[in-house]
Parts: C-alpha cells; sequence; structure tokens
C-alpha cells in the first residue's frame, strides 16, 4: 500500500457500517437491559455485552482482511468452498441444536454457525466458476446449471440442518450471479418465476394462477421460444396445484396454523398470530418520534417476541419511531447502492460477482427480517445484518463487507479480464 492509501479507501462504506451497527447496539441493549431486564434470564442480559465483543472481533477481522491480496480470494475460492462445505455437512452428524436447528459447531468453548460461513464461500466459488466461463446462453446451459448445483448443495445440507430460513437466503443467488454472467432476461426471470409465483398461491391460489400467466406471456415474448412458454406455464400450475395441495393436506396442524396466521394473524391472536400482531403493534405504537430509548411498552412489557434477534426493528421503530425506523431502513440500503456502485465501477468480473452476491445475500436478509415485522411475509426468522444480536451472523456480514472493501480499495491489483 502506498503512503496515501488513506485518500482511497471506502470511508463511506465504514460510516454506514458503524451507523448500521450503532442502531442494532442500541436496540439490543433496550431489548436486554431496559425495565425488561427484569422478565429476561441473566444470559439473554448479557447479550449486549456478548455483540460489543462480537463487534470488536469484526472489526480486527475487517482490518486484516484489508491486508490480504485480493488476487488470493479468486485462488482459493474452491478451497474456502469446499472447507465451506465440510463444516456444515459436519453439524449434521457431531453440531449443537440450537432452537430445534442442528446448525451449529462448538470449537473451544465458541459456537459457530457453519451456514453463516458458507455463504461468503459459495459467493466465491461461484462467481470464481462464473467467470471463468462466460457467455451463458439459453441453448447451452450447461455451466449455468453447474453454477446452481454449487449453490443448491448447501442449500440441501441447510436444510438437513432443520433451518430452512438460512437455506433460503441462498436462493436468489441464482438468478442474480447467473444474470450478470450472461443468462439471457427470459431464463432469469423463469428462474425467479416460481418463488414469486408460491409466495402468491399461499396468499389465493388464484393470484398463483395470474402470476403463472403474467410469467409465461412474459418470457414467451423476451426468448420467442415456445417451450420455454410451456414449460414456465405447465411449471406454474403444478406449482399452484403443489402449495394448494401442501397447505389443505400435507402440513402438520401447526405449519397450516403458521400459514393461516401470515394471510390472517387475527385468526389465532393468541396462537400462531402472536409473533405478527406483537410486531405490527410495536411498530405502529412507535409514532412519529418513538416512545422514546428504553419506554417502548411492547418491548418493555416483553409482549415482543425474539426482540433482541428476528424482530431489532421493531424495539428501533418502537423507541424511536418513524423517523428512526426509517433512517435504519435508509441506511441499509445506502449500504446496498454503495457496494453496487462500487461493483459498478470495477473492471474485474470476479470482484464485481463477488460484491454483487454479497449484496444479494444484504438484501434477501433485509426483505425477509423486514417483511417478516411488518406481516409482509410469513415469520421466517433471519437476523438483520449488522443490527441483530448474534455473533456468527455479525462476523460474518463483517466479513462479507471486508472483502467487498479490499476488492474495491485493492482493485488495480487484480487483472481487469479475471
Amino acid at each position: 500500500m502506498n503512503t496515501t492509501w488513506y485518500k482511497d479507501f471506502d470511508w463511506l462504506t465504514i460510516l454506514i457500517w458503524v451507523t448500521i451497527t450503532t442502531f442494532g447496539l442500541v436496540g439490543i441493549y433496550s431489548a436486554t437491559l431496559g425495565p425488561v431486564s427484569e422478565f429476561l434470564p441473566a444470559h439473554i442480559q448479557a447479550n449486549f455485552s456478548r455483540q460489543l465483543v462480537w463487534v470488536a472481533i469484526s472489526v480486527v477481522a475487517l482490518i486484516f482482511i484489508q491486508f490480504t491480496s485480493p488476487r488470493s480470494f479468486q485462488q482459493l475460492a474452491y478451497v474456502v468452498y469446499g472447507v465451506g462445505l465440510i463444516l456444515t455437512a459436519s453439524t449434521i452428524f457431531v453440531g449443537v441444536e440450537v432452537n430445534a436447528a442442528k446448525s451449529w459447531l462448538e470449537i473451544g468453548g465458541i459456537r459457530f454457525q457453519t451456514s453463516e460461513i458458507m455463504k461468503i464461500a459459495t459467493i466465491l466459488g461461484v462467481a470464481n466458476y462464473l467467470t471463468s466461463r462466460r457467455n451463458i446462453e439459453a441453448v447451452n446451459l450447461k455451466t449455468a446449471i453447474v453454477a446452481t448445483t454449487m449453490i443448491l448443495i448447501p442449500v440441501a445440507i441447510i436444510v438437513l440442518q432443520n433451518d430452512t430460513g438460512s437455506a433460503l437466503i441462498f436462493l436468489p443467488l441464482i438468478p442474480v450471479m447467473l444474470f450478470l454472467s450472461g443468462l439471457p432476461y427470459g431464463i432469469s426471470l423463469l428462474m425467479i418465476s416460481p418463488a414469486i409465483i408460491g409466495y402468491l398461491s399461499i396468499i389465493n391460489w388464484k393470484y398463483g394462477v395470474a402470476a403463472t400467466i403474467f410469467f409465461t406471456v412474459a418470457i414467451y415474448l423476451l426468448q420467442k421460444r415456445p417451450w420455454l412458454g410451456v414449460t414456465t406455464l405447465l411449471a406454474g400450475l403444478i406449482l399452484v396445484t403443489g402449495v394448494n395441495f401442501a397447505l389443505t393436506d400435507m402440513l402438520q396442524p401447526h405449519q397450516q396454523n403458521r400459514i393461516e396466521a401470515f394471510v390472517n394473524p387475527f385468526q389465532d391472536p393468541q396462537g400462531a398470530g402472536w409473533n405478527i400482531i406483537q410486531a405490527k403493534t410495536a411498530i405502529s405504537s412507535g409514532g412519529i418520534y418513538g416512545k422514546g430509548f428504553m419506554q417502548g411498552t411492547q418491548t418493555q412489557m416483553r409482549f415482543l417476541p425474539e426482540q433482541w434477534t428476528d424482530f431489532i426493528f421493531c424495539v428501533i421503530a418502537e423507541d424511536f419511531g418513524l423517523l428512526g425506523g426509517a433512517l435504519a431502513i435508509f441506511a441499509l440500503l445506502l449500504l446496498l447502492m454503495r457496494q453496487l456502485s462500487n461493483a459498478q465501477s470495477m473492471k474485474t468480473p470476479f470482484a464485481q460477482l463477488v460484491i454483487v452476491g454479497v449484496v444479494t445475500i444484504y438484501f434477501t436478509h433485509i426483505l425477509v427480517n423486514l417483511g417478516s415485522a411488518m406481516g409482509v411475509v410469513p415469520v421466517i426468522g433471519v437476523p438483520l445484518p449488522f443490527m441483530s444480536y448474534g455473533g456468527s451472523s455479525y462476523l460474518s456480514n463483517s466479513i462479507m463487507l471486508g472483502v467487498c472493501l479490499n476488492l474495491y480499495f485493492r482493485q488495480r491489483e487484480m487483472s481487469p479480464f479475471a
């Protein structure tokens, strides 16, 4: 690094990161050490101090990454991916079970969630593979199939860990990374259509059918290939039928209640609908300016579930109102936009794919977490990046951000053809 390195470093990203982290720490403090602490066990009250430790560890990790050659991320991509798979798979046999999910390893008294490691490992591995095989075409999908398989393997392992929420976070990587590598618009649309059709089918099967027709027409017009249109139509109708069958005949009663609570939480306000109702109540009760730090009744009276993790945004919105909640969301979106801007300015395909992959993971977390809190999507249980309590999540997100900073800051050291 030259003596004027600090002029080229992305200090704006660091400022945004610090802002988001501060929001998280303030929310965790309010959710665990405010008046609510009398209702919480000692190990929950210690969450704030533990999060501070993880923030410190993450700062060290982020600094260390900046002194790493950017080429090493590409050179070791497959090794990192392989090690990540081994660690993730090992939890099925020797992992520690937390909240019914066997997705944690304990080494030297320290627990970490292997799916968090797998996020950056998958991004690096897939980005390296795709940038070595560019120009994906609809008539030759071998590269796309291999890349998709590289993403679906960790998804399958994480599902076996009984951590479906974490597994779902990986799926948007498929259309995003393939599209940026040259996959045509129509094929990319085909790959994301099942998620949208399935989501709408949960609400009402008629919405699912309407979405199927829309995607069929759109994909045909984009690709001009009848077989793609027919495939979309048949797959969509099968998906709508399958979702409807699963909702009525396959799911267990408690699973059906959770889905029904998403559509109509007041159908079971004391049971399956409790989380959504309390989350919405906390957000709305904050008003425009909020009730004040550690003054939120939903939070401090312990009505809000998992308020230091899954519903941390509700704590912030209740304490600091619409203004505070909007500022927190703005900071998150600003972080994403900054990384996309950095990726656009870079000439190295590998670096671009890695940064966009990280943004995709962040965005999916934000969308699902905030959507769950606002009742827009079913409560899945994923953390809000840099805000929710959780050492593995915070460290993983910081490492991904550190890699993005490194690739942008030291981009001159990478070949534009890599």
